[in-house]
């Protein structure tokens, strides 16, 4: 398998691709939590925001709709919802720049300093451990000084109720994964990377399970830092 390929389809299935969003919506209560994690992000138009594993591009779509004139860039390894979100938004009249390319190698892709928002959904509890650390560290890397990370996904399932519900997820996305999430590890892994100011700032139930929101920032950075931040990358 090859690093473009090494990813979780949608679903966990490439078969079931053309039914993420349907699923989405009505297994997560997907419209309450995206609007609180758009209201958190509150695009402005001078921001670039950063869409780690977009998916079919329902995020990026709220977030440009939200603010036409925000630069809004989704990135995902999947060329099958790619193509999804490339018609969502062509339909919606939306320009939105999507990026075939694996989280962990955000830095391939973007210069340093380019986005100002780091944002992702419902994409970490499909990734391994050391997956989870290599992507919040190229989120990290890849934001200017002072940059925010906004995160929704599974998190801690605080009451049995929700733990059982959980298991759909589990049996479907496989244990190894999404173990970690359930036992509430993300906060600690943001700040892990690097990231201060760590909260997760909302959790809504599911008939799913529980998806909590997160929110962090980078550092500031001195002078000097935040010039050698900021210059352009070669390729890798």
């Amino acid at each position: 398998m090859s690093d473009k390929d090494d990813f979780v389809p949608a679903l966990g299935r490439k078969s079931l691709t053309w039914a993420y969003d349907l699923a989405i919506a009505l297994m997560t209560r997907e419209a309450t939590w995206r609007r609180g994690l758009v209201a958190a992000i509150a695009p402005q138009p001078e921001d670039t925001i950063l869409d780690v594993g977009c998916g079919t591009g329902s995020l990026a779509i709220m977030l440009k709709r939200r603010c036409p004139q925000a630069r809004v860039i989704g990135l995902d390894p999947d060329p099958d919802v790619l193509r999804l979100a490339r018609r969502k938004a062509q339909e919606a009249g939306l320009a939105i720049e999507l990026v075939e390319a694996d989280g962990q190698r955000i830095a391939d892709t973007l210069h340093k300093g380019d986005p100002n928002k780091v944002v992702s959904s419902l994409v970490f509890h499909h990734l391994s451990l050391a997956k989870k650390r290599a992507t919040l560290g190229a989120m990290l890397d890849v934001l200017r000084s002072g940059g925010r990370l906004y995160i929704a996904d599974y998190g801690l399932q605080r009451t049995w109720l929700m733990r059982v519900l959980f298991r759909m997820v589990q049996n479907l996305d496989g244990f190894e994964t999404t173990q970690p999430n359930a036992d509430g590890v993300l906060p600690g892994l943001i700040a892990e990377a690097g990231f201060e100011g760590v909260a997760e700032t909302s959790v809504v139930s599911t008939p799913t399970g529980s998806i909590s929101l997160y929110q962090a920032h980078r550092p500031q950075l001195g002078a000097t830092e935040q010039t050698v931040a900021t210059a352009p990358m070669t390729a890798r």
